[in-house]
């Protein structure tokens, strides 16, 4: 079975740092765009990050650019975003999502994507 599955997410105070990680089962990672995607309440998805299958192109919203990072390590079957100085505007749920590409750039545009997580929620507040 071919699974994305989150795990991070949590309740942070304005400020605070976590950081997601998105690992997959049942195939592998290395011929895969991942993206983080996030959707708030009351509001559409959004694309966050995303990163191309060798690592080595990162794209950000511009919400994001500065405190998010977005990195891989094929050989764990995972990839991680890194998000630091998180705001109250940053709580929604944390999806991501593979792309079967080999293309040396990678896109937020969450209907091109193949797989899906079940997403993480991340909450912050004070």
């Amino acid at each position: 079975q071919l699974q994305l599955v989150e795990s991070g997410g949590g309740l942070v105070q304005p400020g605070g740092s976590l950081r997601l990680s998105c690992t997959a089962s049942g195939f592998r990672l290395d011929y895969y765009a991942i993206g983080w995607f996030r959707q708030a309440p009351g509001k559409e998805r959004e694309g966050v990050s995303c990163i191309n299958s060798r690592g080595v192109s990162r794209n950000y919203a511009d919400s994001v650019k500065g405190r998010f990072t977005i990195s891989r390590d094929n050989a764990k079957n995972t990839v991680f975003l890194q998000m630091n100085s998180l705001k109250p505007e940053d709580t929604a749920v944390y999806y991501c999502a593979a792309l079967r590409t080999v293309q040396a750039t990678c896109v937020m545009t969450g209907p091109w994507y193949d797989y899906w997580g079940q997403g993480t929620q991340v909450t912050v507040s004070s």
